[in-house]
């Protein structure tokens, strides 16, 4: 006799239908992270066209950019693919708001170290990348607090979004 374990049973039952929630990126909060991820890509790009590595601070820049670029389309995915359902055992909603919380206080310092660091001083060749750079910095700043509101209403309510 064979027997299988109800974990792989449920894990070839679970598995084999992908769910796709379209109606995500309707809502703000799905808008928010798309913005988050055209403006966050249009962030590192301007700055990684440049010689940012001679300029630490640039450095810092880059390194929020990229991280959070990485973490919102991850996230972004997990919501599209509705595979919070699938792992309930994670507090989502916690989860959301130290997520978004954490990326709009980086964000806002990457942002204000950017804007801070733009000078023709430093480098004429590469200011009007390093400035729009820090333009839409500060534009991604405010997409994560506006979903840090709505992740902050989420986790109040104990609701998923």
């Amino acid at each position: 006799t064979t027997t299988s374990s109800s974990f792989t049973a449920n894990l070839s039952a679970s598995s084999s239908t992908l769910a796709y929630d379209r109606e995500f990126l309707r809502t703000v909060p799905g808008l928010l992270m798309v913005t988050e991820i055209v403006l966050g890509l249009l962030v590192w790009t301007l700055i990684a066209g440049t010689e940012y590595f001679l300029y630490p601070a640039f450095g810092w820049v880059m390194f929020v950019a990229v991280f959070y670029w990485v973490l919102t389309v991850f996230f972004l995915i997990i919501y599209m693919t509705m595979t919070y359902t699938r792992i309930p055992q994670v507090p989502w909603t916690m989860v959301g708001l130290c997520f978004n919380g954490s990326a709009f206080v980086l964000y806002l310092i990457a942002a204000i170290v950017d804007a801070s660091s733009v000078t023709k001083d430093l480098d004429n060749h590469n200011y009007n990348s390093w400035a729009a750079s820090s333009f839409f910095a500060f534009m991604v700043t405010s997409c994560y607090a506006g979903n840090t509101y709505f992740s902050f209403i989420s986790w109040r309510s104990r609701t998923l979004q």
